[in-house]
Parts: structure tokens; C-alpha cells; sequence
């Protein structure tokens, strides 16, 4: 799914790349690209760490990233006026994947778009059409219900609590700062149903059981897909996340062999004929022992800086290939870790006064990660703006 684009910055010169958000998610692909001396612009609508990042060619700033028409004009108009022909996309928001997956033709005449078109994308960004999917396929799902009102919601027969959530995260993330809603009775659901379908529509909320167990039930298999062949590969366990029942984020991650996570995965992405980058979460269900599906990311993760030191560079990977240097197949080796300190801190506070994490616990796995997710001592201004950030983050993100 390479575009064919010649560079006219100038000749010989080596193609950029664009990435759309500069947190500690974009700063890894900043970094990631950055190491090869590949040009980097950075595209914010939020003060972000990226920009003070060494490998930062140059920022910009976006008036508004939530609207897909206005981010996707900007992007065209950019792309124009700095002369960005055939620089590579990197979204790192699902609002962004969706945006540039419904509009990929107007954006490829000036950028090369990874993200593939809707007709594939749709099946990672809307839950429901990944839960639907994943079943036609025999990969096990948590039960999950999509209620269009009260009476769907007296008919659901399952045992509390369950949870609430959207089909597609955006307008529920931005509205309440969470991922899901616990309710522990059918009274609280009905409210909590109401509640969320105020910011996101009754289609696009979901019922669906609570997998018991805390983060470190929680798995994650990582790959770079082509052609229906896996060219990077990796699974890694969340030890940590926050909150740590519904985790928006991971805070402490570490590498593993799962192999039948990655043969879910390719089931799913091969049906779909993926190409690109995703990760896609499994919750291991102790009661019938199976890793069941709960989210397919189509783009970068939180946590992909973990693979460049595990041996697989995620964000490079998906670089080389668009801009046609040939890419060989490369695998994650198990018992590497990632940490954000900045919210892992609290977390694990909160964890071992709750009696959820011993203190040696935590202390040695404070020996045991090899990646911090902002600070790095060949780079270290992104981290010393994030201290500075960190009231506005608590803010505008609630950590």
C-alpha cells in the first residue's frame, strides 16, 4: 500500500515525515525517524513535548485537530506552502486514522498515507464492527450488547457489573476522561447508558461484560503488516495502567513470546487485508482460560517505543516501506520493559496502598525496564517540558 511520490523538496533529498500529535506517543516516532536523519514536522493543536524534541525539524501548530474536515484542509494547505510532497503521515489518534482513511485520495496527491482506505480501516475504528468481525473469525470476544434504547437494555441477560463503553472513543474520551463506565446495577446501567449516549449517539455505546482481573491480565500484540505477512512482531504484557481497571493507558509495559496472540492477530488483519501498523489488546479470561479480543489500534501505540530496544522499530519499519528501502522481517525478543514514569508513580502508589502491588514488587520493576516513554539522555529537553506540562496535562487529559 506504498504511494508512488518523487521528493521535490530537492534532489537526492531524503523524504520527511509528518506526525499528527506530539506527545510521548509522537515524540517515540519523532525519536524512532529522527535516529535515521529523516526530516520531521510536528502537528499539534495542544502545547506538547515533541517539539523540544533535538530531532524536531520544525512545528506547527493547528488551530483545531478534532474536526476531520479542518484537519485534513489544514494538512492539504501545508503540505502546499512547505513543500511536504511525499512525506509520510503518521496519525496518533483514531480521529486522525479515521479522517485520513475517509479522505486518503485528497491527501495522497501531496503526502504518502500508510493508513489504508475505509473500507479497512472501519473494522479497527468502530468496536462493533471489530467484535462482528472477530466473531465471523472464531476469535473470542468479552459479551458484548449494542443497546438502541432503555428496552434493549432491560432485555440484556448477564450477570453485573458491567461496563459502558463507545464504539468509537473520541467524543466519549474528550466529554468524560474515561474508557469505560463500571455499573453495578441494571438501574445504573440505564443511567449510565443515557448518560453516554449524550455524547456519543445511542448507536455507538456498548454493554459489554467486565473480563475479571486488573492490567496484567491484559495483552498486546504488536505487528507490521504487509501483503498479509507480518514484517515486525512483538507481544508485550501490561503490568500496570491508569485507571487500573479500565486503563486508558499503559504505565508499565513488558515484552513477552505470546505466539497465540499473534496468531489471532494475523487472523483478524489478514481477513481485513491490513497493511501497516496496529496493535491489537487481548484480556486473558481466567474462567474459560482464553485471550479474548478488546480493541484493534490501527497506528502507533503508547508503548511502540518499546520495540526499537527490543529489536523491532516499529515506527522506522512502516518509514522504510513507504518510501520504498527494503524491509526485512524482524521479531521482538520477550523481558524488555517501558515505563511512564510520570503516571506510573501515582499508579503504583495508589496500587500499594491499596494492597494491589507489593513495594518490592515495584521496586524491581523499576530495575527491569529498558525505555522511559519521555526522557532519554541523548534527548533530555522533552522530559524537562513535561514537568513544566504537567498541570496543564492534568487538565487537559486528567493525568
Amino acid at each position: 500500500m506504498s504511494n508512488n511520490h518523487t521528493n521535490s523538496n530537492s534532489a537526492g533529498a531524503k523524504p520527511g515525515a509528518v506526525i499528527i500529535g506530539g506527545d510521548f506517543h509522537g515524540l517515540g516516532i519523532v525519536r524512532s525517524l529522527g535516529r535515521h536523519g529523516v526530516p520531521l514536522c510536528i502537528v499539534d493543536d495542544e502545547y506538547s513535548i515533541g517539539r523540544f524534541s533535538k530531532y524536531a525539524t520544525f512545528t506547527v501548530e493547528s488551530p483545531n485537530l478534532r474536526n476531520e474536515k479542518e484537519t485534513v484542509d489544514f494538512l492539504i494547505d501545508l503540505g502546499k506552502r512547505k513543500n511536504l510532497q511525499g512525506w509520510v503521515l503518521f496519525p496518533t489518534r483514531d480521529e486522525h486514522v479515521a479522517a485520513f482513511a475517509r479522505h486518503r485520495d485528497a491527501l495522497s496527491e501531496i503526502f504518502r498515507v500508510p493508513t489504508p482506505p475505509w473500507e479497512i480501516t472501519k473494522w479497527a475504528w468502530n468496536k462493533w464492527n471489530t467484535y462482528s468481525m472477530a466473531q465471523k473469525l472464531d476469535i473470542p470476544i468479552p459479551q458484548t450488547w449494542c443497546p438502541r434504547s432503555i428496552e434493549d437494555i432491560d432485555a440484556i441477560d448477564a450477570e453485573f457489573p458491567l461496563a459502558i463503553k463507545p464504539s468509537v472513543k473520541e467524543d466519549f474520551f474528550y466529554a468524560t476522561k474515561a474508557k469505560a463506565w463500571r455499573c453495578e446495577t441494571r438501574d445504573q446501567l440505564k443511567e449510565m447508558f443515557l448518560k453516554a449516549s449524550g455524547h456519543v449517539g445511542t448507536n455507538e455505546v456498548l454493554v459489554q461484560e467486565i473480563v475479571p482481573g486488573d492490567g496484567t491480565t491484559q495483552f498486546s500484540s504488536c505487528v507490521f503488516m504487509k501483503d498479509g505477512n507480518v514484517l515486525g512482531s512483538m507481544e508485550a504484557q501490561r503490568w500496570r495502567q491508569h485507571p487500573p481497571e479500565f486503563g486508558r493507558a499503559a504505565t508499565f509495559v513488558a515484552s513477552l513470546d505470546l505466539p497465540i496472540a499473534k496468531e489471532m492477530t494475523l487472523k483478524f488483519l489478514r481477513a481485513i487485508n491490513y497493511y501497516g501498523l496496529a496493535e491489537v489488546e487481548y484480556k486473558l479470561d481466567h474462567r474459560d482460560g482464553k485471550y479474548k479480543l478488546l480493541d484493534v489500534n490501527a497506528r502507533t501505540w503508547g508503548f511502540h517505543a518499546l520495540g526499537r530496544p527490543a529489536g523491532v522499530d516499529f515506527a522506522y519499519l512502516l518509514y522504510a516501506d513507504q518510501v520504498g528501502i527494503p524491509v526485512e522481517e524482524t521479531r521482538g525478543r520477550s523481558g524488555v520493559g517501558w515505563i511512564r514514569m510520570v503516571t506510573d508513580v501515582p499508579t503504583s502508589l495508589g496500587g500499594i496502598f491499596a494492597g494491589r502491588l507489593g513495594v518490592g514488587e515495584y521496586v524491581k520493576s523499576l530495575k527491569d525496564f529498558s525505555v522511559e516513554s519521555v526522557f532519554s539522555a541523548e534527548d533530555p529537553l522533552p522530559s524537562l517540558a513535561e514537568i513544566a506540562l504537567l498541570p496543564y496535562l492534568a487538565v487537559k487529559r486528567g493525568y
